[in-house]
């Protein structure tokens, strides 16, 4: 295998895909990028076997092949290598020699062969959205997944696929994020799959804010999804995720109607003085008015009043102001309602003209 490309169209897919090359590995070939170069492009493929990446760039190709490289120190490479260089690789026998301008390195390669491959399927549900709006739908939610919780599904977002609908829904037993969007989903019922921290993560990294579309494929035990040159592939977490809606409070008699930003900010001053290991702030609700207060062992204490539109009996309820922060940074419009039903029941955060972001939070004990 032999080609050359320039050194800025390696190094994007390259630090793409090596983001899910772990430094400690099981496996010895799982420390490595498998590369196929066909002709006038080359393909990039990395793996952990949970979460699969692949890349493409252009390449001048006189050698078709394929051949697996140290991911971390071709990345080095590539990233030391000066702006406008080009890059010559060559591969022979277990050696691979890499070429830039006066610059010569020489690495040990491992058989391609030895490579996982990581597929979807062929009973995938497919379709295809903006990859502006995933990426809004899964940044406004994934926050409030669990953290290596032991129940396992909640290390995870759950997609729910209906017609004409995707359904993000994430939470930690304490909060919960919900968004929906329409899409061109067909599919004859719902269809439910958890997909774990690191596929999120790695989606994240690859979605930009742009109209380009993203093709979407859920199957049985994966999930694959595909812009025009990069590619993931992503395990499902097997378990089932917890009934949700029975967890979003309905019927609420007491509704605040409050600018999100003043919110917002009231409430990042507060928190300030509040516990540090419970982070618990006290919401004071009357006609008109919520204060919001918080003290700490040290005896220190924080009030803050604002204007709210709010006109149900008075109320005193304690929350997780963290919690609460990431909510209200979530949601992107000027102002938004909060709908609660008393002490010990949890809040219904959302937008105030209603668009498909949810968010519950749990009270707590003050």
């Amino acid at each position: 295998m032999q080609f050359t490309a320039r050194r800025e169209d390696v190094l994007r897919p390259l630090q793409l895909v090596s983001g899910v090359v772990e430094r400690r590995q099981t496996l010895p070939i799982l420390s490595n990028v498998l590369i196929q170069a066909t002709e006038g492009a080359v393909t990039l493929t990395a793996t952990d076997l949970e979460v699969q990446l692949r890349g493409r760039f252009p390449a001048t190709v006189s050698e078709p092949g394929s051949a697996t490289l140290p991911a971390r120190k071709f990345l080095d490479i590539c990233r030391t290598l000066p702006d406008g260089a080009d890059l010559q690789i060559q591969i022979s026998g277990d050696r691979a020699a890499l070429r830039s301008g006066r610059s010569r390195f020489t690495l040990a390669t491992l058989p391609p062969d030895e490579f996982p491959e990581v597929a979807v399927g062929p009973d995938a549900v497919g379709f295809a959205m903006p990859q502006r709006e995933l990426r809004e739908l899964v940044t406004r939610t994934h926050f409030a997944m669990a953290l290596q919780d032991v129940r396992y599904y909640l290390n995870g977002l759950l997609l729910e696929l209906e017609a004409g609908l995707v359904r993000a829904v994430a939470t930690d037993g304490h909060r919960l994020a919900l968004g929906e969007l329409p899409a061109p989903v067909e599919v004859p019922q719902r269809v439910q799959v958890i997909v774990p921290r690191k596929g999120i993560q790695e989606l994240l990294r690859m979605l930009e804010d742009q109209e380009g579309p993203v093709e979407i494929a859920v199957g049985g035990n994966h999930i694959q999804l595909r812009l025009a040159d990069v590619q993931l592939t992503s395990k499902l977490v097997d378990g089932r995720f917890p009934e949700y809606q029975r967890v979003i409070p309905r019927g609420g008699d007491k509704r605040v109607t409050a600018d999100r930003e003043g919110l917002r900010q009231a409430l990042t001053r507060t928190s300030i003085l509040s516990n540090e290991k419970y982070r618990g702030v006290r919401m004071l609700l009357s006609k008109g008015t919520m204060k919001l207060q918080a003290h700490n062992p040290d005896q220190e204490e924080a009030e803050e009043e604002l204007e709210v539109a709010y006109t149900g009996s008075e109320l005193e309820i304690g929350f997780n102001v963290t919690y609460l922060l990431d909510a209200l940074a979530a949601i992107p419009t000027a102002s938004v309602d909060l709908v609660l039903t008393d002490g010990n029941s949890s809040a219904l955060i959302q937008a105030d003209d209603k668009a498909g972001y949810r968010y519950v939070v749990m009270p707590m004990r003050l």
